[in-house]
């Protein structure tokens, strides 16, 4: 008999949760990019013959529909690990629970330094969390150094609006914007955040052109389509650049009937960026069966799947603790660099590695339609192209 259940559960499915915002835009390519990479590995003979099996919740935006999937992903349908939201405020309300369960709990896409503040100082508790994408404070340091080179040096750029959401991964954010722009060249002359209700932008961006800063670094991912397109509408002179989740979706640029031409925006990876040989293979698999390219959150569910599977295939395990013993000493690459996680003695407990050789970032342009890479200069596909109506100081 325990020979017989022993034999049965080595062919039992691994199983793995992924809770997210199906309904936006950045949310609907984490499962689909988790599913795509299923395919992949139970098509190749799966984890010492076990197949990977996706169990989609849909959260609604709602922490509290998250914390209710992620309870029956737990303790109905037995999931070995949950990969959830790219919405930090659902990622905080799910924390606790990963340490009540012990349930494995990894995100593709929220950033706010509070999930792993969490994990490095209640680490007993929150060990069972990890962080899949950069932290806020990482991807601010992406864009000063990206402002540095591209509109400091290139576009001899002196002054800076910031421009943020009012959400929980921009206090960060926005923290280290004040700090590293001026670092790296840009005297910080406004600073506004903004209500993710807001509609009309025609007030905000009327009181930024008072500033007359040379350029609008940006916080946004709730927000979107809606201040770009009033950008362009309002022929606002000066460029924006910085963070835009929804600009990284390859839909952006219909979603804002070509508003989004000039935008510059943070990437971890993009449609025709070969950051590592198996960016593009994924981008063009995604888009051969979904029909469009992924978000971020896209890249992220894609790999996080891959190395579950590989610390599983390490581990020998689906235990949750092994698992989580396992994750921490993955060394991955990934469609978005090599994937490593910080200790629990560093400050980002359970994120991943930022830096050379590891992940770094990108900045990308929408340039005729389609998302160019421009910079680091290793893989960029392009040189900065503006709209008739920024007015650049260096013209």
């Amino acid at each position: 008999m325990g020979l017989a259940t022993s034999a049965a559960r080595a062919e039992d499915p691994i199983k793995i949760g992924v809770i997210a915002e199906t309904s936006a835009i950045s949310g609907i390519a984490i499962p689909n990019g988790a599913k795509l990479a299923a395919e992949e590995i139970n098509a190749a003979g799966g984890v010492n013959g076990r197949k990977i099996e996706i169990v989609e919740y849909d959260d609604h935006n709602s922490a509290a529909d998250a914390v209710r999937a992620f309870q029956r992903a737990a303790e109905q349908d037995k999931v070995n690990a949950v990969i959830a939201t790219y919405i930090s405020e659902v990622m905080l309300a799910l924390e606790p629970w990963a340490g009540r369960l012990h349930m494995p709990l990894i995100t593709p896409g929220a950033a706010s330094n509070e999930i792993t503040k969490r994990v490095h100082d209640d680490y007993d508790h929150e060990k069972y969390v990890f962080h899949g994408y950069l932290a806020s404070s990482q991807l601010a340091d992406v864009v000063c150094e990206a402002s540095k080179a591209l509109l400091v040096k290139d576009l001899q750029m002196k002054t800076a609006v910031v421009m943020s959401e009012d959400a929980a991964w921009t206090i960060p954010l926005d923290e280290e914007y004040m700090k590293c722009l001026p670092a790296s060249g840009l005297k910080v002359v406004d600073h506004i955040r903004l209500s993710p209700d807001t509609t009309d932008f025609t007030p905000i961006f009327n009181k930024i052109e008072g500033a007359k800063p040379d350029v609008i670094i940006t916080g946004i991912s709730h927000v979107g389509v809606q201040p770009t397109v009033q950008w362009k509408n309002q022929q606002v002179p000066i460029p924006m650049l910085g963070i835009s989740s929804q600009a990284t979706n390859s839909t952006f640029g219909a979603d804002t009937n070509g508003a989004a031409e000039g935008v510059l925006y943070q990437g971890v990876s993009g449609p025709d960026v070969p950051v590592t040989e198996k960016s593009l293979p994924f981008t063009q698999g995604f888009k051969a069966k979904y029909g469009n390219f992924p978000s971020y959150a896209g890249y992220t569910a894609y790999d996080e799947v891959y190395y579950i599977a590989d610390a599983v295939k390490r581990g020998g395990s689906t235990d949750a603790d092994k698992l989580v013993t396992a994750l921490e000493a993955t060394d991955w690459v990934g469609t978005i660099g090599r994937i490593q996680f910080y200790g629990k003695d560093d400050q980002f407990t359970h994120s991943i590695k930022y830096g050379k050789g590891l992940i770094t970032g990108l900045m990308l342009q929408w340039q005729d339609g389609k998302q160019v890479a421009v910079w680091p200069p290793e893989v960029a596909k392009g040189t900065l192209k503006f709209p008739s109506f920024i007015k650049l100081t260096s013209n």
